[in-house]
């Protein structure tokens, strides 16, 4: 006999949990049933820990089983709709165009870089990649710059110890190469620089230089403006002004710097050429003949031209951008557009 449950009760139990199956049309909606009149709460479940006897036992059994059977029925029927309707409706249209992805580009300090290479390359000069940290020997004393030169200062540049700091130019390489190479000599080294410079319109901290050095016979200063020249126009076109002004370097004598017209203002003067219609771009000059003394170079026999200009100063040029910052900060509305 059954105890808590009569025999009206599970006949009635069982048609309403049928009904409740039949009536499920998601996955949610069958759990939901499972739940309701199989889970551990349910009335079966609670029956069934009441059963004293045999018949109620194989009875509440077997009604469980009845109950599994057609739940899990029903679940693989809604599965197998599920699948139908997806094959059906949601098909893909191997013809229809797919979605276009966003490619990148190079950074236009990379794209300037790659542009002076180029036109270097094209003169027969050796590209040379050389280290950031130096010391104070090859960064100063072989450049022929004097003890007290600002430059030495704690407040202009990043000492690490004593003896060693980050480069503040691309200079010394023109020593390493000088000291392991015999003339004639005709590189460029590109690579950062860092100096303590206040950010401004025309200054950072951090930055790139590309630097070149000649040594054969007979080179002479028209030879340097000519250098420049070329590589002006292939930077920024024929259209650009190039002038040179005169000016001092512990390392080149005669010293010389070279500026282009402002692309910003068109020369009429802007807060980024300082109201003058001109940039200056770096410096250059004649090889001081100390120099080649200090690495071993007769300077009687050899002469030789020495050139530095930064290369996020060439892009703003080139692009007329008038800050240097946007070139550091990485903000994408400003490098989407190269």
């Amino acid at each position: 006999m059954l105890t808590s449950l009569t025999l009206m009760d599970v006949q009635n139990l069982e048609n309403g949990a049928l009904a409740a199956v039949a009536g499920a049309d998601s996955a949610d909606e069958i759990e939901r049933v499972r739940v309701e009149y199989l889970g551990r709460k349910s009335e079966l479940k609670l029956a069934l820990r009441d059963v004293r006897d045999r018949e109620s036992g194989m009875a509440l059994n077997t009604l469980r089983e009845r109950l599994e059977t057609a739940i899990d029925g029903r679940e693989q029927e809604l599965r197998r709709a599920e699948l139908d309707r997806q094959l059906t409706q949601d098909v893909l249209d191997v013809t229809l165009p797919g979605e276009e992805r966003r490619l990148g580009s190079l950074h236009p300090t990379t794209l300037t870089r790659r542009i002076v290479e180029d036109a270097f390359l094209g003169l027969g000069y050796e590209v040379i990649d050389d280290r950031e940290v130096e010391t104070v020997h090859y960064n100063f004393d072989q450049l022929a710059f004097p003890p007290a030169h600002p430059s030495r200062s704690h407040r202009d540049t990043f000492f690490i110890d004593p003896v060693r700091l980050l480069r503040t130019e691309t200079s010394p390489s023109q020593i390493h190469v000088m000291e392991g190479k015999k003339p004639p000599i005709y590189m460029v080294s590109l690579g950062r620089v860092y100096r303590r410079d206040a950010p401004d319109a025309t200054h950072f901290p951090i930055f790139h230089q590309f630097e070149g050095l000649a040594v054969d016979r007979d080179i002479k200063l028209a030879d340097l403006k000519g250098t420049l020249r070329h590589v002006m126009r292939a930077l920024f076109g024929d259209e650009r002004q190039v002038r040179f002004r005169t000016h001092y370097f512990p390392f080149t004598e005669p010293s010389i710097e070279p500026d282009v017209s402002c692309p910003i203002c068109d020369m009429r003067g802007c807060r980024m050429c300082k109201y003058t219609g001109w940039i200056e771009l770096g410096g250059a000059g004649m090889v001081n003949p100390q120099v080649f003394v200090n690495v071993g170079i007769d300077p009687e026999e050899w002469t030789g031209f020495a050139f530095g200009c930064g290369i996020e100063r060439a892009a703003q040029l080139r692009h007329g951008i008038s800050e240097i910052r946007p070139f550091w900060e990485n903000d994408l509305r400003v490098l989407r557009q190269f």
